[in-house]
């Protein structure tokens, strides 16, 4: 039978590195905590973060909105005297903000207009291109179908918030939509590279 020495007084036996099984080693507790106490502040801060654009109360000057939100990239007029100003994101973004004023330049409203809601106002057979223009902003590409006589303004924008989509309005030869169609992003398509 083998003996195993006796430890001094006064001077503890010497550890293993090895913990038992199923025991949390402290550096890896504490990483663990420091990683669970990160998401947390990530998650609360995010929830906290509100858009300059959503911040602005109702009535604001045109001159406070452009401190806030810096100079409009398009203006265009709309009905009964209000101006909407845009912020797109465009090339790659899905958003575009609309800031509208009435005809004294007090602030009305603010819209993300690249959205399912926003697209679904838009008539067939009545909207026109001044129409989508002034609402949705500047298309990020425009196409010609010549088989079909249709000109196609296509925007960006997440469908029902959640699928990266393309919107494609179809134009006659007097710039009236006559069609809607929507189709997957090609930015954000999955690419096969091991076809071969």
């Amino acid at each position: 039978m083998k003996h195993l020495p006796r430890a001094r007084a006064g001077i503890a036996p010497p550890t293993t590195s090895a913990a038992p099984p199923g025991a949390v080693r402290p550096v890896a507790a504490l990483r663990w905590l420091a990683t669970g106490a990160l998401a947390a502040l990530t998650l609360s801060l995010s929830a906290c973060y509100t858009p300059a654009w959503q911040q602005l109360p109702p009535s604001t000057s045109q001159a406070d909105a452009q401190a806030q939100l810096g100079k409009p990239k398009e203006v265009y007029p709309l009905a009964q005297g209000v101006t909407r100003w845009l912020y797109p994101t465009k090339p790659f973004g899905e958003e575009t903000i609309a800031v509208d004023f009435d005809a004294q330049g007090r602030l009305l409203r603010t819209t993300q207009v690249l959205s399912t809601q926003e697209f679904n106002k838009v008539e067939i057979d009545k909207w026109t291109k001044t129409d989508v223009l002034h609402h949705f902003g500047e298309p990020v590409e425009t196409s010609y179908f010549p088989l079909m006589k249709r000109e196609v303004w296509t925007y960006r924008f997440k469908q029902d918030d959640v699928w990266f989509s393309m919107m494609n309005f179809y134009f006659d030869a007097d710039g009236i939509v006559k069609t809607t169609q929507i189709s997957p992003d090609p930015l954000h398509e999955k690419r096969d590279n091991n076809m071969f």
